[in-house]
């Protein structure tokens, strides 16, 4: 016969704790669920999700690259191009700048740059896309190219880009003028990371790593043009419609792409985005407020962040996805309900970008998800 007298009494926290940890498991188990059905239809890659500060659920499914099959399987620290997930980079390190007094949100591109063509564009518009810039990967013709590569240089870098919409003629035709509306467009954050370098006087990798990277822990994450080995460590290839997809003509050209990171790494910028760590408080949330209502709907943009409003206008659901050949990426939390969902690809899968059943796993109620069905795959 058992002696009741030697049990344990669980204090009333001890409990709560053990109805946490039971809860955490139940949720871990119906994750495991949704993501097995992701790889069943495609996805390769790394995915974490946590919440109030607790990994529930961590997982690598398949390989860094396909023709090395079983030798190169995924691990934690593998890298992937985060793709338009590095804009979010690009706007902290810009609003660190402002935090600073080294830049201003109403400075034009022209006090840095005096003879880039288009005028009457602040920082404050290139943040949110609202500059109506031309997106660079589309206003010059093959022929630029072709030009370009007679130089022996067949990877333009940002400063190559500025130089181009500085003496190109006819000049490109803006989408729109400058404050109208949102346009997103790659241009703008490739302008940013490149006032970025005339103010620090750093190459944007050098200050995105000093001012995020370092002070935050995040060791496996890099710029694309970094000379560090260390990136070549657990670096994947991408892949799309079954093929591996060479060096891009553009992959030298940062702010808008080209930050390599892993599932760790970007578990630690979440929390920092949650925190003043790298930003006082009210800088960040500069970064999380609304600013474009010209058409209605959930979908928004701040300075560099997509989001998700509720119906009070306010943001329910922060995040980016990126897309860049064979590379997609998703980085999607909730300030209420405490969580993130981290999916990493290196073989383009759309099934990234689906996270409404993660969501009602993870939202403290029941109300209903359809707004965050699928989002836009933007580069």
């Amino acid at each position: 016969m058992r002696n009741c007298a030697d049990e344990q009494v669980l204090t009333p926290e001890q409990q709560a704790a053990v109805r946490q940890e039971i809860h955490a498991d139940q949720k871990a188990q119906q994750i495991e669920h949704i993501f097995q059905q992701k790889v069943r239809e495609g996805l390769n890659g790394n995915v974490l999700v946590a919440q109030k500060g607790m990994v529930l659920y961590k997982h690598c499914f398949g390989l860094g690259h396909f023709e090395r099959g079983q030798r190169d399987t995924l691990v934690d620290d593998s890298k992937f191009q985060l793709a338009s997930l590095s804009k979010t980079f690009t706007a902290v390190g810009t609003l660190k700048l402002i935090e600073l007094g080294k830049l201003k949100f109403e400075d034009t591109i022209q006090k840095f740059y005096p003879d880039f063509p288009y005028h009457g564009i602040t920082i404050r518009e290139l943040l949110s896309h609202r500059s109506g810039l031309p997106n660079y990967q589309y206003a010059f013709d093959d022929s630029m190219k072709v030009n370009f590569y007679k130089k022996e240089k067949p990877y333009p870098s940002n400063a190559t880009i500025m130089h181009w919409f500085a003496t190109v003629k006819p000049t490109p035709r803006a989408y729109n003028i400058p404050g109208r509306g949102f346009s997103y467009s790659n241009t703008n954050y490739m302008v940013l990371a490149s006032i970025i370098e005339k103010v620090s006087g750093k190459s944007y990798e050098e200050y995105i790593h000093a001012t995020i990277f370092e002070p935050l822990g995040m060791h496996q994450t890099f710029v694309a043009t970094t000379k560090n080995e260390l990136f070549n460590q657990h670096k994947t290839a991408g892949y799309q419609w079954n093929r591996r997809i060479p060096k891009d003509y553009y992959d030298d050209v940062v702010g808008d792409k080209g930050i390599y990171s892993t599932i760790g790494d970007l578990f630690r910028w979440y929390r920092a985005l949650n925190g003043d760590c790298v930003l006082q408080k009210k800088t960040l949330q500069e970064a999380f407020v609304p600013r474009s209502f010209e058409k209605k709907g959930a979908k928004n943009y701040g300075y560099g962040f997509r989001m998700m409003l509720g119906d009070d206008n306010q943001p329910e659901f922060i995040y980016h996805s990126g897309w860049w050949k064979g590379y997609n990426t998703m980085f999607w939390f909730s300030p209420k309900d405490e969580y993130v969902i981290i999916m990493l690809g290196n073989k383009y899968n759309k099934t990234v970008y689906r996270v409404k059943e993660l969501i009602d796993v993870l939202r403290s109620d029941s109300k209903s998800t359809d707004t965050a069905e699928e989002t836009e795959a933007e580069i």
